[in-house]
């Protein structure tokens, strides 16, 4: 089945444009949609990338977080803060202005490749904040506890000491994720919420909003796990030699004694945090989309009327 041969009963805003040609209130909403969600989430995070780094089971990773202390849970919040606003932004911003602009060029293109291609470009474009992923490790893995101060602290050792080419320690695993989950989730959210009953109001499309989205970022989270299990491996290394992926992932695949299981030690936490996170990410998405949509058309139903 083509990705999007299914639409919803209330089509998605940012797949249909809805007359507004602005482009700006996709990046707004992506960027709102984030910050709360990271503030809520973050500690468990912590806790998973314990699991993922050192491959503890879920409660030793919980003592060890909590054995170093309140002050330590959001030490390293800022990066995934910032990347994690930034980046959907670019996602669902980029997603449309692409979208948008390729229809216009292709017009006998059918419409599934079109949002494929859209998305795929809208999730490498996102590949460009790398860094903030890199610190977010570098501050996250123990350790570096005594080595880093803050965030600032990193970034600037980091070019300072290693040089520009550090910031973008484990990219390819990043552009391995990002350019694949993007189709999969603009081409699935659409015909997933569909499936579900029709919303009679404005609480139960919201509803319906949070259920499709906690569903897919949950399946496809599991999904690339592993890819993000190698990046995590990857990028808690400060210097050294570069190695590739496939190198990366042998060498984790042999410290997890070549146990597939292993690989998804802390799957179960990230799955539970990515249903909350992508619930809380796609139904406030749409509801700030809806209403700055909303108040647009108002304003331009009003200055044509008068």
């Amino acid at each position: 089945m083509a990705l999007n041969s299914a639409q919803p009963k209330e089509t998605y805003s940012s797949d249909t444009g809805k007359n507004d040609e602005r482009d700006w209130p996709h990046f707004v909403c992506g960027a709102g949609a984030a910050a709360t969600n990271i503030i809520v989430t973050f500690p468990a995070y912590k806790v998973m990338f314990r699991q993922q780094v050192e491959g503890l089971r879920f409660r030793k990773a919980l003592q060890q977080v909590l054995k170093e202390g309140a002050s330590n849970i959001y030490r390293g919040v800022f990066p995934p803060l910032m990347q994690k606003g930034t980046s959907l932004a670019l996602m669902f911003g980029m997603y449309n202005k692409f979208q948008k602009d390729l229809s216009r060029c292709l017009t006998n293109a059918p419409s599934a490749a079109t949002n494929a291609s859209a998305a795929m470009l809208a999730g490498t474009v996102e590949a460009v904040l790398t860094p903030f992923e890199r610190v977010q490790t570098l501050l996250s893995h123990r350790g570096h506890n005594e080595r880093f101060k803050n965030t600032f602290d990193v970034f600037k050792i980091l070019g300072k000491d290693y040089g520009f080419r550090e910031y973008y320690r484990g990219l390819t695993p990043i552009l391995l994720r990002n350019g694949p989950s993007s189709v999969l989730f603009f081409g699935l959210r659409g015909p997933i919420k569909s499936t579900l009953p029709e919303a009679k109001t404005s609480i139960g499309n919201a509803f319906s909003d949070f259920v499709s989205g906690a569903v897919l970022g949950a399946c496809l989270s599991t999904l690339f796990y592993p890819i993000n299990v190698v990046k995590s491996h990857m990028q808690k290394q400060l210097g050294g030699e570069f190695i590739s992926f496939r190198k990366a992932f042998i060498t984790v695949f042999r410290e997890r004694k070549g146990s597939v299981r292993r690989l998804f030690y802390g799957v179960s936490l990230n799955y539970t945090r990515a249903l909350a996170s992508w619930g809380v990410i796609n139904c406030s998405y749409e509801m700030l989309e809806s209403w700055l949509s909303h108040g647009y058309l108002l304003n331009k139903t009003k200055h044509g009327l008068t």
